[in-house]
């Protein structure tokens, strides 16, 4: 419930401050706000020099254009505006709180140390300069499924038990009754400059987003509907649909790990889900909340190696290789596929991002920070958790790791979770006329197949940058070397 400070003024309206939590259901603050029994204001405070913050990358902040405006709009039904202000949230929030003549803020805690940080900032100036506005405390945590601090794990397995055997998410909170409240000056969403304009190179983020509350329904709802039938098996197929795509929304706060829990476990207890899907599913959420926790326990999760070992390790910078990946133009058609998928999408499938990340890291001995970082601005679900964190574990260098002599071969790893070869002729159309035996590897098709399908390694489709042998014995060698090192 809220706690008054001070002497509160009972007529002065309820300022809901939104962050990453761009939703009205399962939204402990703004139900507190609702049931203050004072008409509510909504607020989002552009502030990316906030403690700790990494900016938004480019796909991102598209992203969030699209989920400000869907949330703007569902508050606008009701009568409730957004008020949108740019700066340090701790000066911004008490120039607000003035103008509205609020009576009451409420906000989400959030689980990261920095995050909290920032929270603990905002909350003492408010005390001290303004004693008549109750601050909404002790709501509940809805980011994640547990508190990262009560735990520190570093192996995913023993950590996801150790959640699960303790997990018992409360039902979500329906969207509560809101009560309209007069508006104050707003800046203009347009005027933030987060879409692109010239270039405007976004038409394929917006063919295959929804961004907004409503999307992650409907994303959700047709994923039980069409693709969680066969997950557990079918999952790593990027030619098909059973994966739920919701990481964009999550990152984004439109629906709430809980929510999904609950919405699985009603599928299961109805028949509509098979338990090794729907656990499989599940333990997909527990790598988040996995990634979540390192990130907890580690702040520097995007710039250090978490196994101090892999500091000298011997990276090869080249532009031109990270060029051609970036370009999806390696040479093979998985790699450059997933690559060319995340360009025109924002997303690329989750067996594919492991397989691109190897392939940079391990074929062609980039450091993995230069590929985190071209994630991090391509990925409509860019999360400062699961990007680097994941990057560590394909690189070799982060907890839980997969061990860096495991070196994913581009060529068996497409035929055998592509292997009509869709995936690729639906992002490299160039290839498209290739038969399946041979999409997955060009350059061995005969003179006479690639006549017929139009194809001229070089010309048309680039032959491959490094030979696989070759690479792997190098990255093997790399390996040993810092290995001796340590000894």
């Amino acid at each position: 419930m809220p706690r008054d400070n001070h002497a509160t003024n009972p007529d002065g309206p309820a300022v809901v401050w939104f962050r990453f939590d761009l939703r009205l259901s399962d939204n402990p603050a703004l139900t507190a706000a609702t049931d203050s029994g004072r008409p509510v204001l909504g607020l989002f405070v552009q502030d990316e020099a906030g403690h700790g913050s990494r900016p938004l990358g480019a796909a991102a902040r598209w992203w969030l254009a699209g989920s400000l405006r869907a949330l703007q709009a569902a508050l606008a039904r009701v009568g409730v505006p957004l008020i949108l202000r740019r700066g340090p949230a701790a000066v911004v929030i008490p120039d607000v709180l003035r103008e509205a003549g609020a009576g009451m803020i409420a906000w989400n805690p959030r689980p990261m140390s920095a995050e909290q940080a920032a929270d603990d900032a905002v909350r003492r100036i408010v005390a001290e300069t303004l004693p008549h506005v109750a601050i909404a405390d002790g709501l509940r945590r809805t980011a994640l499924l547990h508190d990262p601090a009560a735990l520190r794990g570093r192996v995913f397995t023993p950590f996801w038990k150790t959640v699960t055997a303790k997990l018992a998410p409360p039902a979500p909170l329906p969207v509560p009754p809101l009560r309209a409240g007069l508006s104050i000056a707003s800046d203009r969403l347009a005027d933030w400059g987060l879409e692109p304009t010239a270039p405007d190179w976004a038409g394929g983020l917006r063919e295959t987003w929804t961004p907004g509350e409503a999307g992650a329904a409907a994303r959700l709802a047709d994923f039980l509907d069409q693709g969680i039938a066969g997950y557990a098996t079918l999952r790593d197929r990027p030619d098909l649909a059973h994966v739920s795509m919701l990481s964009p929304h999550l990152r984004f706060g439109e629906i709430t790990p809980g929510q999904v829990w609950h919405t699985v476990q009603t599928a299961l207890a109805s028949g509509r889900a098979a338990a090794p899907d729907a656990d499989k599913f599940l333990s997909e959420l527990g790598w988040r909340e996995f990634s979540q926790n390192l990130l907890h326990h580690h702040p520097n999760l995007a710039a250090a190696n978490l196994q101090p070992r892999f500091d000298a390790f011997p990276w090869r910078p080249d532009d031109r290789l990270l060029r051609a990946w970036q370009r999806g133009a390696t040479g093979y058609p998985i790699v450059d596929a997933g690559m060319r998928q995340l360009w025109r999408t924002g997303w690329m499938h989750n067996r594919v991002r492991m397989i691109t990340a190897s392939f940079l890291v391990k074929h062609l001995l980039q450091d993995w920070r230069a590929g985190e970082a071209w994630f991090w601005d391509t990925l409509v679900d860019a999360d400062p958790a699961s990007n680097p964190a994941s990057w560590q574990w394909v690189a070799g260098c982060g907890a839980d790791a997969a061990p860096y002599f495991r070196i994913f071969n581009p060529i068996l790893q497409g035929e055998k979770f592509d292997p009509d070869g869709a995936y690729v002729r639906r992002f490299i159309p160039e290839l498209a006329g290739l038969p399946s035996a041979i999409i997955h590897q060009p350059w061995r098709a005969s003179p006479l197949e690639r006549a017929a399908a139009g194809v001229r390694l070089g010309d048309t489709y680039p032959a491959p940058i490094v030979d696989h042998a070759w690479a792997r014995n190098r990255a093997l060698a790399a390996f040993a070397e810092i290995k001796s090192n340590a000894a």
